[in-house]
């Protein structure tokens, strides 16, 4: 594999800016703390441009930068904050299910492969649309777990949260998620109206 070369720091906030910015948004929301973080990100890989040894492109590094910047906001603003009553960050779908745990209406199906929808751009503008419907604490618990690929282990420390209460905000995160996306996005894509 070909080594990289850092390119003029100077050129990083035109070539690297936007996505940067696109990314920090979609995770976080807050179109300042998104700006502040790409900031953050910028300075600090200036201060580090000497330690970059060329294993990836600039861009991956400077993303690589800002994922852990993100990180590092959401377990500060976790600490910062007493842990949320999980009973009040979502309420569980019981409706769903009967009293030992099965379904007692099942999901309906996805007739079609959902592989194919992730190459589509307004599958992703859905899904964001379906995060921004949660509560914050329940999007950076899915977020880092599904689109970060943290453990569950590492999400609970950076949320400040016990292991049942990280499994209660993931379980409802996901189920949350279901529910928008069958109805914005599977029910309208193939006229499901189960």
């Amino acid at each position: 594999m070909g080594e990289h070369t850092i390119s003029d720091p100077e050129s990083w906030v035109d070539e690297h800016g936007d996505i940067l910015f696109r990314y920090a948004l979609f995770r976080i929301q807050d179109v300042q703390l998104a700006e502040d973080l790409v900031q953050e990100t910028f300075l600090a890989a200036l201060r580090a441009r000497d330690s970059f040894a060329g294993r990836s492109s600039v861009r991956t590094w400077l993303f690589g930068i800002l994922k852990h910047k993100i990180i590092d906001h959401i377990r500060k603003a976790s600490r910062e904050r007493p842990a949320d009553d999980i009973e009040k960050i979502a309420d569980l779908r019981t409706d769903s299910f009967d009293e030992t745990g099965g379904w007692k209406s099942f999901p309906a199906k996805w007739t079609t492969d959902p592989g194919l929808f992730f190459q589509q751009r307004e599958f992703w503008a859905t899904l964001k649309s379906c995060l921004s419907e949660l509560p914050p604490r329940l999007n950076q618990a899915f977020t880092l777990r599904e689109l970060d690929g943290l453990s569950a282990d590492e999400v609970r420390k950076i949320l400040n949260v016990s292991p049942t209460n990280g499994g209660v905000m993931l379980h409802r995160a996901r189920m949350r998620l279901r529910d928008c996306l069958e109805s914005k996005w599977f029910g309208k894509e193939n006229g499901n109206t189960e």
